[in-house]
């Protein structure tokens, strides 16, 4: 155990293996002077990601001198049970050691994205041609990526006999309800049948807040007319009535920048109201994909402190739209009130390229493969392309057709598989920009959401060891392993 003294301040202990070691003290190094005091400790494994809570209580040393045990990301620990067999807390850090830097920069703590301040409706905007089932259905798929109001969207000449049922319907599941409709009646029938707001009235249409208790969104009655919106909510004032106001953002190309500064405007004009910025003009009418333009409009929402947003879905290359804003007002709330960038709070956004990609150098691998000693296969990812080394071999490509005259695996089909698949995913990574670890899924944030990794359970072996898991100790206890 290296020992690296100080008793002042908060004492941390960071767990690893033998392969890691180094690397985590020159990195823990290198960082120079820093508010606590640490120590590594190797648990006599090659590598700690494998390491059970068992192995953990087995063989880290007590007393465990420490206010803070950190354990490596991949770790299936249980890390209650740990803290209760030690009598002290374990932190899981980054899966990586070159993410410990951000890791410790926040001391040890991620940061807290639970809250925001941005009220999302989700439009299904053909609610007219569904029936209340369907409604109701799609309406929990989108709470549970995030939306707040459900907005029934209403078809221009087309009946919606079935409104007030919907309506009755979704407040039944617990759904707050919004109508977005241009027909004054329908908007009327809307606010009658319990809907808790309306899409949207003008100064034109101000009597359909007197139908109900239905909280109105306000537009101009003329398109960029902000003082016919003005009149609008000085109505709603008089009335004593609770609104949002919303300038309307345009297509791009098409007023784009103007309604931009219309928006700045109201804000100018209207410091304390609530304000609603539909953003589907720009993520459905723009051939991009949608986080980094979600990214750029609630940026500007969180600054002109706009609360509430209307999301459409149609295209289908906006399908993570909702999750994708749930995210985005997750982050800049974090960094608003941290006076911060909005950096290093997220991952979810940041779906085609990573910040940091490629977690060692080309020297680091090289160096790791020095070390190895058995003939199974690791994969790893730099600059330079795609690594894949073993005690015989160190191939580097870009293309993992050329690591094929590399690999030797004696006829085992099921190991060949495994090889080629993870090979492909390594390129695909690297051609992105993508962190790439073996055995575990590209991270496409909330493009394409993975299943929730259970951390306690240690992951079957790979290909590599299912012919000497009838005669050889469990994969966790062994240093003969894929990973």
């Amino acid at each position: 155990m290296d020992d690296i003294a100080g008793m002042d301040k908060p004492r941390l202990l960071f767990l690893t293996g033998r392969l890691a070691h180094p690397r985590l003290e020159r990195m823990l190094t290198g960082m120079g002077e820093m508010d606590f005091d640490w120590r590594i400790a190797d648990i006599g494994v090659k590598v700690a990601a494998l390491a059970t809570g068992e192995i953990i209580e087995r063989r880290l040393e007590r007393p465990v001198e420490a206010d803070r045990v950190i354990l490596p990301g991949r770790c299936r620990a249980d890390l209650d049970r740990l803290a209760e067999s030690f009598g002290l807390p374990f932190v899981r850090g980054p899966d990586e050691i070159a993410d410990l830097p951000a890791f410790l920069g926040r001391k040890g703590e991620p940061p807290d994205l639970s809250r925001h301040d941005m009220r999302i409706f989700a439009e299904i905007v053909d609610a007219t041609a569904h029936p209340v089932e369907t409604i109701v259905a799609r309406a929990e798929r989108m709470r549970e990526e995030g939306a707040d109001v459900i907005d029934l969207g209403c078809l221009p000449d087309t009946p919606f006999p079935h409104l007030e049922d919907t309506i009755r319907a979704l407040k039944a599941a617990g759904h707050k309800v919004s109508v977005d409709s241009a027909n004054p009646d329908e908007l009327a029938r809307g606010t009658r049948a319990g809907a808790d707001y309306l899409l949207s009235l003008n100064e034109e249409t101000m009597w359909i807040a007197g139908e109900g208790d239905a909280v109105p969104i306000l537009v101009p009655a003329v398109p960029h007319d902000l003082d016919s919106l003005d009149r609008a909510i000085a109505e709603a004032e008089r009335m004593g009535i609770d609104f949002i106001a919303d300038s309307i953002l345009d297509p791009i190309h098409f007023g784009f920048t103007t309604s931009i500064v219309r928006y700045h405007e109201l804000r100018r004009r209207h410091p304390g109201i609530s304000i609603l910025m539909g953003t589907g003009n720009l993520t459905e009418l723009t051939d991009a994909d949608t986080s980094g333009i979600t990214a750029t409009l609630l940026g500007m929402c969180s600054e002109l402190r706009i609360d509430n947003l209307l999301i459409v879905h149609v295209s289908p290359h906006t399908r993570a739209t909702i999750a994708e804003h749930d995210a985005a007002r997750r982050m800049l709330f974090a960094a608003r009130e941290d006076n911060a960038l909005p950096r290093g709070y997220s991952d979810a956004l940041l779906q085609v390229h990573d910040v940091k990609p490629f977690p060692s150098t080309p020297d680091d691998i090289a160096e790791q493969a020095k070390t190895i000693k058995d003939r199974n296969y690791r994969i790893e990812t730099a600059e330079d392309g795609v690594h894949l080394y073993n005690r015989d071999t160190h191939a580097v490509a870009t293309d993992a057709f050329e690591i094929y005259p590399h690999i030797e695996v004696d006829g085992d089909v099921g190991h060949a598989f495994y090889l080629g698949a993870e090979l492909q995913k390594a390129e695909i990574a690297w051609r992105l920009g993508k962190r790439y670890a073996q055995d575990a899924p590209l991270d496409f944030g909330v493009g394409a959401p993975r299943d929730e990794e259970d951390r306690t359970r240690l992951e079957e072996a790979g290909h590599t060891l299912k012919s000497k898991k009838q005669r050889k100790a469990p994969a966790a206890e062994s240093d003969d392993t894929e990973r």
